[in-house]
């Protein structure tokens, strides 16, 4: 238990750092982000807090889904926009004119370090965040497919975002490309269980016919 927390709050709080660094690098963010943002500057108020508010808007779309929350998935809700904030605030506007290759550099470390952080809190196994429950939840309600199901989700977030003035630009294109692969590569560094099967897989591989 020790561990899984360790990996849970390390995992939340590198999340809520990697969302910054898409934030500052001024290249576009990842979907959800996007909503967020706009939401912000539509009312004023901190994005993190937005995002907090968002996740538990989001958690009572479970209910009707019948889609149970861990405690890991309440953590979730509040750690990373906390963390946003703390960490967004510290940055301030230090980095608003920066070179492209440090934007650049924030682009693609944020989403290496979104990745590793995604897979270190799902690697606890503490309950899923509120998007990605709502995502799972669906898929099993409808019987759909997980990726028509995402796409549905993100693709709505992201125009609602994208018509509240939120960024999108080829950062945005850059983490749905990269996002998913990253966490399959990354999943069995912080969960033992998908690394014995990714292993066993890799022993079939090489010696079974």
């Amino acid at each position: 238990m020790p561990l899984r927390l360790l990996k849970l709050f390390l995992g939340l709080t590198a999340y809520g750092m990697s969302m910054v660094m898409l934030l500052r690098s001024g290249l576009g963010l990842m979907p959800w982000d996007v909503l967020h943002q706009g939401l912000a500057l539509q009312g004023g108020w901190p994005m993190g807090r937005v995002a907090i508010a968002v996740s538990f808007v989001t958690l009572l779309l479970w209910i009707p889904i019948r889609q149970k929350p861990g405690f890991g998935t309440l953590c979730n809700a509040v750690v990373i926009g906390l963390v946003f904030d703390l960490v967004n605030g510290w940055v301030g506007d230090r980095l608003l004119d920066a070179p492209l290759a440090t934007r650049l550099a924030l682009l693609f470390g944020g989403i290496v370090l979104n990745g590793a952080a995604t897979a270190a809190y799902l690697g606890a196994r503490m309950g899923p965040g509120p998007r990605d429950g709502l995502m799972t939840g669906l898929v099993r309600r409808t019987g759909r497919s997980v990726r028509l199901v995402r796409t549905l989700i993100e693709g709505s977030v992201l125009l609602s975002g994208y018509l509240l003035g939120g960024t999108l630009g080829l950062g945005t294109v850059a983490y749905m490309l990269l996002i998913g692969p990253l966490i399959q590569l990354m999943l069995p560094w912080f969960d033992r269980q998908v690394r014995v099967v990714v292993e066993a897989e890799g022993v079939c591989a090489d010696r079974c016919p």
